[in-house]
């Protein structure tokens, strides 16, 4: 399998973000939403710390993804697809890159405006405050929106995820196949 995406397949450093990111977003959700049923005690600041830690592993993965995809080349659409999916598959991807960078910059913004403790980077890497120190305003607003911005992500992974497959059950196309870990479409017979 190469690492570079070509017009048939992507790449296995494209299939290495993607799958990385989706696993971790999925730990993530689970995370998230345990803890804020969780009363607030100190025996939950490790679990708050797992959270913003693993938050700001994905906002990274999503750098580097990003940064990689300016580089790789794209696999081509398939040629039956029509216009308005193609259109639509580059808006879902774009919406799904935006909300991978807002949800975990809206944690951190909330993370800052609470000024409760330092943040640090799986304990080790001390990420700096965005706001200078607690603020009452942008913290509630930073929280609203982070709500906000997960349940958005999670229903257009959701979509994304059932566009791949309608693409494999309905269309019987390549979509799904191309970003399947194991899968090479390149060589499939």
């Amino acid at each position: 399998m190469a690492l570079k995406s070509d017009a048939a397949d992507w790449g296995s450093l494209a299939k290495f973000f993607h799958w990385t990111v989706v696993l971790l977003i999925l730990v993530q959700a689970t995370v998230g939403l345990v803890m804020v049923a969780l009363p607030k005690k100190p025996n939950v600041i490790a679990i708050f710390s797992f959270h913003k830690s693993l938050g700001l592993t994905i906002f990274l993965l999503a750098l580097l993804r990003l940064g990689w995809r300016a580089f790789d080349p794209h696999p081509l659409e398939p040629a039956t697809m029509p216009r308005s999916q193609v259109v639509g598959a580059h808006i879902g991807h774009a919406l799904l890159y935006t909300l991978l960078f807002a949800v975990p910059l809206s944690g951190w913004l909330v993370d800052s405006a609470s000024s409760l403790r330092p943040l640090f980077w799986w304990g080790i890497v001390h990420v700096p405050s965005l706001t200078g120190g607690a603020d009452k305003q942008i913290k509630a607003f930073a929280e609203a929106a982070h709500q906000w911005l997960f349940w958005t992500l999670a229903l257009a992974a959701a979509g994304h995820a059932a566009m791949a497959l309608v693409h494999h059950f309905f269309h019987r196309d390549n979509v799904l196949h191309r970003m399947l870990p194991s899968a090479d479409v390149r060589n499939a017979p």
